[in-house]
């Protein structure tokens, strides 16, 4: 099992920023991908960004150029740096881990924190 536990959410004004932080905990070894996703009242959940094992990192397109997502492997951490907020920025953002590596054997299962929000409004 793998506990996600999302930080750094909250309200800021359009063109503000925010830094959003998720902590993984668990008996694992090694964690695979490592992403975030959000979704907004009445939308389907959309990626806002990846990065893999290896450091490789894809972002939504709605994103691209204003969020960086960086991970740090020996804390277990993935953090969204997020710029130059819109209000259609505004959503709960989930993070996300697709497969963890226990001793000797892994578990291609995807796991997802609770969710924090993010308001961007004026």
């Amino acid at each position: 099992q793998v506990q996600l536990v999302e930080s750094g959410g909250g309200l800021v004004q359009p063109g503000g920023s925010l830094r959003l932080s998720c902590a993984a905990s668990g008996s694992f070894v090694r964690l695979n991908g490592m992403g975030w996703y959000r979704q907004a009242p009445g939308t389907q959940r959309e990626l806002v960004a990846h990065v893999s094992r290896g450091g490789s990192s894809v972002y939504g397109d709605s994103v691209k150029g204003r969020f960086t997502i960086s991970r740090d492997d020996a804390k277990n951490t993935v953090v969204l740096q997020m710029n130059s907020l819109k209000p259609e920025d505004t959503a709960v953002y989930l993070c996300s881990v697709n497969g963890v590596w226990y001793d000797g054997t892994f578990e291609n299962t995807h796991y997802w924190g609770q969710g924090t929000q993010v308001t961007v409004s004026s």
